[in-house]
């Protein structure tokens, strides 16, 4: 089953999102759709999967145009999309999610389903507890559940929305191996990324969008230069790291322990010199996560010591932690950083911290618009955080970081960024880094640890497997680690 968009224009206000843009892809063809955050890639795809109305232009499937509305329109003409963040119901269970939008009787079959559930699953080698709540799967088996899903209700043509954010490496394996075998059965897959390598490695043809408009279209493989030339208008520099003595320790954690519900970190230990970064590797679900919580505040000690510059912090909560000079950025931004329905004004108001019984709002304005020029943030004061891109997202929790940071933890700093806005963001974060603050960072991304650590700590179940110095170890070296192998 192939499609069309012949023409197609998104607006919202005075912003083009999409102007004129035409596409086409075969049926049994994988299709890579290649632009910077912000370029109206996630755009295009909610207009063909209904999740936005176009403004003009035409969408055909087969080669009859359709007309569509809504998300359900997209699926009954067989289009399906799994979004970066999979549109699951964290409190309900997997069964539960798989059913969502059945067309079915309004009493389901919840034993039929869960054998046709079982059934797909074993196809591909995924596996699930039917039972089990969806908040406990990691991102990677969330869009296994969500592709299952599209499956079973009909989807023909697969839209992924930067499905590879945030998972683990061998579900990114795993994810293509599927793609793969759908495209080999005739269905119709869109690959959106702004990563080149992955493209280049499954995809068969790809278009490039830049401001809203295509601006190329290749078949692959094709030089990686003429692609980046395609997707920014010219060569991406990065610039060197600058080189930075390390001062006296900022952060000092002893004999950390840390629990939740599936795990436990048990004597954990670090310190953190002033302007030293700290890189945490492991799959997802191997103890980084929940360190970080703790040492953030979000998450209470079950036993240990955290200090900041001296000061012990270890029973002081969140609120202590911000005044303590220590921030983390989440990898959630819509869901942990940011408040949706709330403007970029409003956002600049809560960051504040004041205490100020009554909000100036002519000076939140200022602080907003001078954030927005600063940080390169595409959205205006009365933007929603919900309408910026994930790069721009990004941009704005930055923007809201306090100045003068003792400690700034992050996970997934660079997660679902194209490579000019990943090194914009981490250019800012040297910046700090120059002023000694003390970085602790967890990635899925290896290169990107070995490029910006200095040290790496590499989880596995719960404990550190390893410390390895970045400037001397290898993304080979690394990834037998994170697979719980030590090499001699």
């Amino acid at each position: 089953m192939g499609f069309e968009l012949r023409e197609i224009h998104k607006h919202f206000g005075s912003v083009r999102a999409n102007n004129g843009v035409n596409l086409s892809v075969a049926s049994g063809e994988l299709h890579g759709l290649l632009g910077e955050n912000g370029a109206g890639k996630s755009t295009l795809m909610k207009v063909l999967s209904g999740f936005h109305q176009k403004t003009s232009g035409e969408i055909l499937v087969d080669g009859e145009s359709i007309d569509l509305r809504s998300p359900a329109d997209a699926i009954e003409h067989g289009i399906g999309m799994l979004h970066q963040d999979p549109l699951v119901f964290l409190p309900f269970t997997v069964l539960d999610n798989f059913l969502i939008g059945s067309p079915g009787p309004e009493r389901l079959n919840r034993r039929a389903a869960a054998r046709e559930l079982a059934t797909l699953a074993d196809r591909f080698g995924f596996s699930f507890d039917p039972d089990t709540p969806t908040r406990r799967l990691t991102v990677g088996e969330r869009q296994q559940l969500e592709i299952l899903r599209l499956l079973w209700l009909g989807a023909r043509v697969l839209i992924l929305d930067e499905p590879t954010t945030g998972i683990s490496a061998p579900q990114r394996l795993k994810l293509f191996a599927t793609l793969k075998e759908l495209a080999a059965e005739g269905m119709s897959v869109v690959f959106v990324s702004h990563k080149l390598e992955e493209v280049e490695e499954i995809c068969e043809r790809v278009t490039i969008i830049r401001a809203g408009t295509v601006v190329g279209e290749r078949d692959l493989p094709c030089p990686a230069a003429e692609l980046v030339e395609l997707m920014f208008g010219g060569e991406v520099e990065i610039g060197e790291r600058p080189v930075v003595g390390l001062g006296p320790p900022r952060l000092t954690v002893s004999d950390l322990t840390v629990r939740d519900r599936m795990l436990s970190v048990e004597g954990f230990n670090l310190e953190v010199a002033e302007g030293e970064v700290i890189g945490f590797a492991g799959l997802e679900g191997s103890g980084q996560r929940i360190v970080l919580d703790a040492l953030s505040g979000l998450r209470s000690a079950n036993g240990g010591t955290i200090t900041v510059n001296g000061r012990d912090l270890t029973k002081v909560g969140y609120r202590g932690y911000l005044d303590g000079g220590v921030q983390f950025l989440p990898a959630g931004r819509l869901e942990e950083g940011l408040v949706a329905g709330l403007t970029l004004t409003e956002h600049f108001v809560l960051s504040s911290r004041s205490g100020a019984f009554l909000i100036d709002w002519e000076g939140a304005l200022a602080e907003t618009v001078e954030g927005i020029a600063e940080y390169s943030v595409k959205g205006t004061p009365d933007s929603t955080a919900e309408s910026l891109s994930g790069g721009n997202q990004q941009r704005l929790l930055l923007a809201m970081l306090q100045d003068n940071l003792e400690v700034l933890l992050m996970e997934h700093p660079t997660r679902g960024l194209d490579i000019e806005s990943a090194a914009w963001v981490w250019e800012q974060l040297l910046r700090r880094r120059e002023d000694g603050t003390a970085i602790v960072f967890a990635s899925a991304d290896l290169d990107e640890l070995l490029e910006y650590s200095d040290r790496i700590l590499v989880f596995f179940a719960g404990g550190v497997l390893a410390e390895v110095d970045a400037r001397t170890s290898s993304v080979d070296e690394l990834g037998h680690l994170i697979g719980g192998k030590v090499t001699s």
